[in-house]
């Protein structure tokens, strides 16, 4: 999903990206108001410090006055106190706000991306989308959490270490000030370099944990075809592109810290150099060039700070620019500006009018071309035909997970377009081929049918979709835990699961994509008498390959080539011969 054209762009851009941070921030301004007080405390107490040594040198050495000595002393002991109390309470409040802005980042990062088209994800590797969930946050955090916090301290202090050497020693402030652009130098020309490398170093983590967590999904697969160390060397070199991305970020970042802290400690070397001179020709108390001194080292360890820190931004620059893309991302199927309602009580009748469409990945192959079905309330109708005729996409239109290139398709009447898509899926109940089952309770994945149904209702529906038997029988019953995927279940019984979510959605429309095709046969005679009731009163679209399910149709709609050639009953069908017929003896072992 990156873009190589971004690498290019200005440095200031990038850093432009951090300003998309400020909504999440501003929730919280107690916190920044906080962090910026005790700030403030904890460096006008540590800058305070020098005037006392100077204090103690010039007037508790020199003059051997113990009661100044003891005084200068408990009153650093005092400062110490402001310090350690002010530095604590700042870290509490900037350490929060960090993980309180994380909080509110991811979920408002994790709310638009579940949001986003079916075909965002077609095009879009889970693993690369949880990395930006979870490792580009979490450097955002790190900044927000310690980095912008170090960063202002040192502003702060730089700021204010020059003022009182200026105070201290015009002088030798001057000659400080004619190092200052050498010292800025390496940070702008090795600063844009940091940065490129930290958003390729962003990315090769992505590609390494999208290659994780497809490898992972599919262990079993994995382990059939003997392919573990394949995909371990596969994941190795995902690993070894991200480790020399990061290698030479690395070394640009160490580079660019010598090159400050040489810079900054030779000028303060030279400086002073100059002051002892002063010293030794009388022009200077010792005390005044002491607390130079310390001024001068919180100066330079401001820098330093500031030039680690720059490193931390602007990687955090290249996570949000990662994240910013994820935020620019739009779904071409929204809710229309002001949506129609369905009829009430809906009735259940589809129309399907010269519909055309080609999915976005194949624009140049027709999935449906000039479809035309109509569907009257309450009839059961099974789409048949051969892989590649379309009759997954006609699921995937009437659910609005995509929209076609022309023509209408109706509910009840109204467009589907002019429907809000809560409401148009509301209405709808789906059991698909591969059911998919949360890491939750049994109970959870039933319930995922409808959220607000209570625990008889759920029982209910597992006994009708004959599921109350086997997870009865499990060591924690409707509270046991399925495991990620489903891993404790067998195939037919996950399909059990999925066909209660749908008798608890108990919605006008239900589309069932060959429901019973994990089952054996003893389970499918059981759950054909379950369709048969959930099938009553409404409206069933189905994808039929077994005999037993297009027998129970009241209509069949043979489909080839994205177009309908045929449509009647079991026996018409028979007797016209075609494609139906074809298929007939092919998947059912018929003979006309």
């Amino acid at each position: 999903m990156s873009d190589p054209s971004t690498d290019a762009a200005p440095t200031t851009r990038r850093i432009g990206a951090l300003r998309s941070l400020w909504p999440y921030l501003k929730p919280h301004k107690a916190l920044a108001v906080g962090w910026l007080v005790f700030l403030g405390l904890s460096s006008g107490a540590s800058l305070v410090l020098p005037v006392a040594v100077r204090h103690m040198i010039d007037n508790g050495f020199a003059s051997s006055d113990m009661a100044t000595i003891n005084g200068t002393f408990l009153a650093l002991f005092g400062v110490a106190l402001v310090l350690a109390f002010a530095t604590a309470a700042r870290y509490f409040c900037v350490a929060l706000l960090g993980e309180r802005t994380l909080a509110s980042l991811r979920q408002s990062l994790y709310a638009h991306v579940i949001k986003l088209d079916v075909s965002f994800f077609e095009r879009t590797r889970v693993g690369e989308l949880t990395s930006r969930l979870g490792t580009d946050t979490e450097v955002v955090q790190t900044l927000v959490g310690s980095g912008i916090s170090v960063a202002l301290r040192s502003a702060v202090m730089l700021v204010g270490a020059a003022v009182a050497m200026a105070w201290t020693s015009p002088r030798l402030a001057g000659l400080t000030a004619l190092v200052i652009p050498a010292v800025m130098l390496p940070i702008l020309v090795f600063g844009r370099r940091v940065q490129k490398l930290s958003r390729h170093s962003q990315d090769r983590i992505a590609d390494a944990a999208a290659v994780a967590n497809e490898t992972l999904n599919a262990a079993p697969a994995v382990k059939a075809y003997a392919r573990e160390d394949i995909e371990s060397g596969r994941y190795s070199h995902a690993i070894s592109l991200a480790l020399a991305t990061a290698r030479r970020r690395i070394g640009v970042r160490s580079i660019l810290t010598a090159a400050v802290i040489v810079l900054v400690f030779g000028a303060i070397t030279l400086v002073l150099w100059a002051g002892a001179r002063d010293v030794i020709a009388g022009k200077l108390q010792p005390g005044v060039l002491s607390q130079f001194v310390l001024y001068a080292i919180f100066a330079a360890g401001s820098v330093a700070g500031l030039s680690e820190v720059w490193g931390d931004v602007l990687r955090a620059a290249g996570a949000m620019e990662r994240i910013g893309e994820l935020f620019g991302e739009h779904p071409d199927i929204a809710n229309p500006a002001q949506p129609l309602a369905l009829p009430r009580p809906v009735a259940g009748g589809l129309r399907f009018e010269h519909v055309e469409f080609h999915y976005p990945s194949r624009p140049d192959v027709r999935a449906l071309y000039d479809f035309n079905l109509d569907i009257a309330p309450g009839e059961t109708v099974a789409l048949v035909g051969p892989s590649g005729a379309g009759k997954s996409t006609v699921f995937g239109l009437l659910l609005r997970f995509y929209d076609p290139q022309s023509g209408t398709i109706r509910m009840d009447g109204v467009d589907l377009k002019a429907l809000a898509l809560p409401e148009l899926r509301g209405a709808i109940a789906l059991v698909p081929q591969e059911t998919v089952i949360f890491g939750g309770s049994a109970a959870d994945n039933i319930r995922f049918g409808r959220a607000d149904a209570d625990d008889a209702e759920v029982r209910e529906a597992a006994r009708l979709a004959e599921a109350d038997g086997f997870i009865s029988t499990l060591t924690d019953g409707y509270d046991a835990a399925l495991g990620e995927r489903g891993v404790r279940l067998s195939g037919g019984q996950r399909q059990r699961i999925a066909i209660a979510r749908a008798i608890l959605r108990d919605a006008p429309f239900l589309l069932l994509d060959e429901a019973t095709s994990a089952l054996d046969a003893q389970s499918e005679a059981a759950i054909q008498h379950a369709l048969e009731r959930l099938e009553r009163g409404r409206t069933t679209l189905v994808i039929a390959h077994r005999l037993a399910t297009v027998l129970r149709a009241d209509r069949i709609v043979v489909m080839d080539g994205g177009r309908i050639v045929a449509q009647g009953t079991h026996e018409q069908l028979l007797a016209q011969g075609g494609l139906y017929a074809e298929l007939a003896r092919l998947q059912f072992g018929l003979h006309g």
